[in-house]
């Protein structure tokens, strides 16, 4: 038989076997494998791992897709120098996804465009790329599906909010919620304690949620929850958001002062 009609063969059968990478470099791979006198074992071996690559980019790119996640960002696009009191070394510790696997928690603090959600984002990224189920949603979405659930007589455990290895439930305390709604947010925290991770951002601190919340009682016990096993990072700063209009509107402030200046 010849070298062709081995090509053609094989490839039919990486076909069948829905091996596509392999199908689509099989040929060039061979004949490098064959110029530089390669083993059959090397050269198998670039193959499957070629198609392994191929397969976890895929995997990858259709995670995120159904993540929810608002954006991709990766934790070496942001600026801790524009934040310079916030403990990098703390924060660069949960890239080991440590506390995923210890099922443990983490709560980004601050005000509104300092960060936060960027934070939560790169580590969700992260938890993805090694190969975690992820979910992202904002509190207000998550009310909604919550109290869907409820009304339909589902406990929702089996949806990707419930089930995720991580979930990021971001702006929290943007807006108030009832007392019925902090109810199902307990049982929430309450199914995932222990279970699996959870990424809580919020502007809000603590001492503010019992008045957020509107049920001191219900906001103690889903606290306990989520403090237990939790690192709290802390955001204190100025806002990316504001960042180019903070400087073009000191810019436009100067060039009003020099005019002012200059017909004086």
């Amino acid at each position: 038989m010849n070298h062709a009609l081995y090509i053609e063969r094989i490839q039919s059968s990486l076909v069948r076997l829905k091996l596509q990478r392999m199908t689509e470099i099989l040929e060039s791979v061979a004949k490098t494998a064959e110029e530089q006198g390669k083993s059959y074992l090397s050269f198998l071996n670039e193959l499957l791992e070629e198609e392994v690559a191929s397969k976890e980019q895929r995997r990858v790119e259709t995670a995120l897709k159904i993540s929810g996640l608002p954006f991709i960002k990766g934790i070496d696009e942001f600026d801790f120098t524009f934040q310079p009191k916030l403990d990098k070394k703390k924060v660069m510790s949960l890239f080991d996804l440590t506390f995923i696997r210890q099922k443990g928690n983490v709560i980004f603090l601050g005000p509104p465009g300092v960060g936060k959600t960027h934070l939560a984002v790169s580590l969700a990224l992260k938890a993805c790329q090694a190969g975690m189920s992820i979910y992202f949603t904002t509190m207000e979405e998550l009310i909604v599906k919550l109290k869907k659930d409820h009304e339909a007589g589902r406990k929702g455990r089996g949806r990707s909010y419930h089930k995720s290895a991580l979930v990021i439930v971001d702006e929290v305390g943007y807006t108030p919620i009832d007392r019925e709604e902090c109810n199902l947010f307990f049982r929430f925290i309450a199914n995932r304690y222990e279970k699996a991770s959870t990424i809580i951002t919020s502007n809000k601190s603590f001492s503010d949620w019992t008045e957020l919340f509107q049920d001191p009682v219900i906001v103690t016990a889903f606290l306990d929850r989520l403090l237990h096993h939790s690192v709290i990072i802390n955001i204190r700063g100025n806002s990316y958001r504001l960042k180019g209009k903070i400087g073009k509107e000191k810019l436009k402030s100067d060039q009003i002062e020099e005019k002012v200046a200059h017909f004086s």
